[in-house]
């Protein structure tokens, strides 16, 4: 195995090493496990020789022949005689199977997401009170009542965010209908506007939000179903200003149009005041949509809408039709996460986590450019005079998933952009700047 990949091997397993408890070997053979049964290495993966690795995370080498041991011992890792260590065979290689070979990914950033939940702090928990439901049958349609009291108010549990979002637009919207977003906006609402039918029609944004005057003009010249607003922007990081937030509100509330407002990312808002809320001004026309996904961890699949009635009646009959209800268990235990965690101390790692991949970029990338986001989990990156579609393709020819501008655009505009995630470790982050160096570089 290269050097680079021994690197690239180190990096991904420094983090659960950092997180876990008990003797050095016992941790690192955790963290192999952990990587070889969620499919982050793949079987038939080869390992690094014992003293490779050992030099890279900077311990004896007694240690790491003693977590290869227990590998072995449970079967997990086998040896090749003259050939070196690999994780066993176990049937069809993972999605990420090719994660160290040429041309892998071995860090993506073009996912705006929790990378894992290393940060959390788990409870002790019992298997049959997450069982435990008033209905017994689990059909609880509104969502489990522990987590809904805990969320306050009458929401409508989701499965995450992206359900959320696409209840919304086929509750408001019809095919051929017109829905106003921001220039650019979300991915995942173009992709849920584009499924029902309807088109997405983009308004001129700064950074405290939409232009007043240009959401006005948009309203009277396309007459949309309803509009899509977002909290903390994804991918551009801003935070919504309040007092924009208002404006706006009470120009969709005289126009008696509706407003979709996401606000799954309203609690990683790193510097300033929060985020303006649409409901304020407009109470009778607003459907929020959240999400623990970003703060907590995305394969929680928990979220919820906030809306008045007879809007919540008619999304929670659309949702009826989708899935019946969302998953018990996981709301559960999403209850018991959100009462022993708190998003301050997330949201504090991922701003420096932000800062150092910024310092990475001006360091060996100074032609891109950027603005600072004041929130979220990306920055949104211009490279001059580069079509990023290409880009995002040779890149990951370096090992490293970027998101081209192109995804966040209406109309397929913004292709001089990335958007970059900066939640990785900050070991993942530099050496996916120098990946991107080496093919900003390429003739």
């Amino acid at each position: 195995m290269s050097s680079a990949d021994v690197d690239q091997f180190a990096a991904l397993i420094r983090d659960r090493l950092r997180h876990g408890t008990g003797p050095l070997s016992r941790r690192l053979a955790t963290a192999l496990t952990d990587l070889a049964r969620t499919g982050a290495l793949s079987p038939g993966t080869r390992l690094p020789s014992e003293r490779d690795l050992a030099r890279v995370l900077e311990c004896s080498r007694g240690a790491v022949a003693a977590a290869f041991n227990a590998l072995f011992e449970e079967g997990i890792c086998e040896r090749r005689h003259g050939s070196g260590t690999y994780l066993a065979a176990a049937g069809r290689e993972s999605a990420m199977g090719r994660l160290l070979r040429p041309g892998a990914v071995f860090a993506d950033l073009s996912t705006s997401v929790v990378p894992d939940p290393s940060h959390l702090r788990v409870p002790k928990l019992d298997p049959a009170a997450l069982l435990s439901t008033p209905s017994r049958h689990g059909y609880d349609l509104p969502g489990e009542p522990g987590l809904r009291e805990l969320i306050g108010g009458e929401p409508l549990i989701t499965g995450g965010g992206q359900q959320g979002i696409d209840l919304a637009t086929r509750c408001l919207a019809r095919p051929g209908d017109a829905v106003l977003v921001e220039d650019p906006t979300y991915a995942g609402a173009l992709a849920a506007i584009q499924s029902c039918g309807a088109r997405a029609v983009a308004v001129p944004t700064d950074r405290r939000g939409m232009l007043p005057d240009a959401f006005r003009d948009a309203i009277a010249q396309h007459r949309p179903a309803f509009a899509y607003a977002q909290a903390v922007h994804n991918p551009a990081g801003t935070v919504a200003d309040a007092d924009r937030v208002g404006e706006l509100a009470g120009i969709a509330r005289d126009a008696a149009l509706p407003v979709v407002e996401d606000r799954t990312l309203a609690e990683l808002a790193h510097e300033g005041p929060r985020p303006g809320r649409f409901t304020d001004e407009h109470p009778h026309g607003v459907v929020e949509v959240h999400s623990l996904s970003k703060v907590l961890w995305g394969g929680l699949r928990v979220g919820w809408l906030a809306a008045p009635e007879p809007l919540l009646a008619q999304l929670t009959e659309l949702k009826q039709t989708s899935d019946l209800a969302t998953s018990t268990v996981g709301q559960r235990f999403a209850a018991e996460l959100l009462r022993h965690n708190d998003f301050a101390t997330w949201r504090t790692e991922l701003a420096r986590r932000r800062d150092h991949l910024a310092a990475a970029l001006r360091s060996h990338l100074p032609q891109w450019t950027w603005e600072r986001p004041a929130g979220g989990l990306s920055l949104w990156v211009r490279l001059p005079g580069t079509d990023t579609d290409r880009f995002a393709e040779l890149a990951r020819d370096n090992g490293v998933a970027v998101a081209p501008g192109s995804l966040f655009a209406a109309d397929r505009g913004h292709r001089d952009h990335l958007r970059l995630s900066f939640a990785l470790g900050p070991e993942l982050l530099d050496q996916a700047v120098a990946a991107l160096a080496r093919t900003w570089e390429r003739p």
